[in-house]
């Protein structure tokens, strides 16, 4: 059993930047691939990023490469989201999720074993 709690999130001005964390409670943090998603009102749940359990490996959904970097440090059990240049449209509910094991990462959210509470962004024009 795996806990994924997130923060970092907020209220941010357009072209601004937040870093979201999402700590894992176990041992076994290092087997699982990550990923992040997000659910704006009224949307479907999209695929942000993700990370192989290695960290060797990420994977970005389109609008999101060159402004978004995943990360993480198995040593701490956090991934990050670091996000750039954020745009009104990047508002959402945000939630990482663990993969179990030593998968690599998906985009798939219903290939994601635990989910964490998510965490709110908000971004102002």
């Amino acid at each position: 059993q795996v806990q994924l709690v997130e923060s970092g999130g907020g209220l941010v001005q357009a072209g601004g930047s937040l870093r979201l964390s999402c700590a894992a409670s176990g041992r076994t943090f290092s087997s699982y691939a990550m990923g992040w998603f997000r659910q704006a009102p009224g949307k479907e749940r999209e695929f942000v990023a993700a990370i192989s359990w290695r960290g060797g490996n990420t994977y970005y959904a389109d609008s999101m490469k060159g402004r978004f970097t995943i990360s993480r440090d198995n040593a701490k059990n956090t991934v990050y989201l670091q996000m750039n240049m954020l745009k009104p449209e990047d508002k959402a509910v945000y939630y990482c999720a663990a993969r179990a094991s030593y998968y690599a990462g998906s985009s798939r959210a219903d290939e994601y074993d635990y989910w964490g509470q998510g965490n709110q962004v908000t971004v102002s024009s």
